[in-house]
């Protein structure tokens, strides 16, 4: 298939959901799997788009409430980690307590059901947005990470690359003082922990000094346009979307929703809570996940 042309944009932080006084109607598993199963009856091929709802249940917490508004303070953006020391300092220290909660949680029952649908055939890509890898430690097989992995870490001007770990440990042996620290972890590695970084001692490229950087598309920055092109592609070839646990907030993932409605692809929506495709889902079911995606499976 030939190179898709589209719009060029960074991951995002600052979209909102349009304010309403209409709350999506809630469904039981029961109605809710019964209904995504007839869905996949019909389009029994389809590209699966997932968000930090999918894995909330392996312990990591998500950014947003059912209305879309953040729970938190916005997560780090791209040219600020490249542009300050302290921030890379901040981002750094947090994570020795916030990265091993990420690195040490276990696929839940919606990952497993997510891998069951690819074993079943009607699943031809996940595209998740999640960054965690617990689609592929589930077992599902073809896996785009849309935002990257955070498992990795690469040097932002040379070729280096290592395992997060590495990083982590090297950070522990250079800050003893902050390894004692406790707070609330949040998504993707990072803890709500408001000290002052300012002595904390950064882990720089061992090859050429250069900033070190998890392998992850920080708000601000732009998703490889091969990464995109390639699931486009995928989302093309397949018989519909279905979009499990995500709002769809930033574009990065929203664009599928509004390429599938272009190329007349049917769209679903599992969520718990509005997402930003309301108006463009043909089934849009406000339901528990696991429980929905048990009852589907069930029924396939």
């Amino acid at each position: 298939m030939s190179e898709i042309r589209h719009r060029s944009r960074p991951f995002s932080s600052a979209q909102r959901l349009p304010d309403t006084d209409i709350t999506p109607n809630a469904h039981q598993p029961e109605q809710a799997g019964a209904m995504l199963a007839d869905y996949m009856h019909s389009h029994p091929r389809l590209l699966i788009l997932t968000g930090a709802g999918v894995s909330t249940d392996s312990g990591i917490p998500d950014y947003r409430d059912g209305d879309g508004a953040w729970k938190r303070k916005q997560p780090v953006q791209h040219q600020a980690f490249m542009d300050s020391v302290q921030i890379r300092q901040r981002y750094w220290g947090r994570s020795l307590i916030g990265w091993p909660l990420m690195r040490n949680a276990s696929p839940n029952a919606s990952h497993h059901h997510i891998s069951q649908l690819e074993m079943l055939n009607h699943s031809s890509l996940v595209v998740t947005q999640n960054v965690d890898r617990l689609h592929q430690k589930a077992g599902t097989q073809a896996v785009t990470d849309l935002h990257g992995r955070a498992d990795e870490v690469l040097c932002m001007s040379c070729d280096y690359r290592c395992m997060r770990d590495e990083v982590h440990q090297r950070c522990a042996i250079l800050n003893p003082q902050f390894c004692a620290f406790t707070a609330d972890v949040a998504p993707d590695g990072d803890a709500d922990l408001d000290i002052d970084f300012a002595d904390f001692r950064l882990e720089d490229c061992p090859l050429c000094g250069g900033i070190l950087k998890p392998d992850v598309v920080f708000f601000g920055d732009y998703v490889p346009k091969k990464r995109v092109n390639a699931a486009l592609d995928a989302l093309k070839a397949s018989d519909g979307l279905l979009v499990i646990g995500s709002s769809l907030m930033v574009y990065s993932g929203f664009r599928f929703c509004r390429y599938a409605h272009e190329w007349g692809k049917p769209i679903a929506t599992l969520n718990l809570g509005r997402t930003r495709a309301e108006s463009l889902a043909m089934l849009r079911l406000n339901a528990s996940i696991a429980d929905t995606l048990q009852v589907c499976v069930s029924q396939l």
